[in-house]
């Protein structure tokens, strides 16, 4: 399955140097282990995509509900997953 995410400018670029070989997401979506993301780079400040786009395989996907970065009810509702991928 080919799974289309938005991704801000500083951590596509890591990720296109190869820096950044995961991604920590709210677990809103399925997600597996030979899945593809295509992951389109999304300027916040314009509100828009910029054009650059990487597709990685997933090798491994780890979800967990124990980290704070969203709301309570975001969390209860979905759970974290952190998408590894080469």
């Amino acid at each position: 399955m080919k799974i289309e995410k938005k991704v801000w400018p500083e951590y596509f670029q890591a990720i296109s140097d190869g820096r950044k070989t995961y991604e920590l997401r709210l677990a809103d979506f399925s997600c597996s282990p030979g899945d593809t993301l295509v992951l389109k780079e999304w300027d916040p400040k314009t509100k828009q995509y910029t054009g650059r786009r990487r597709e990685k395989e997933v090798t491994y996907v780890s979800k967990t509900k124990d980290v704070r970065l969203w709301s309570p009810e975001d969390i209860e509702e979905f759970g974290y997953q952190i998408i590894a991928f080469h």
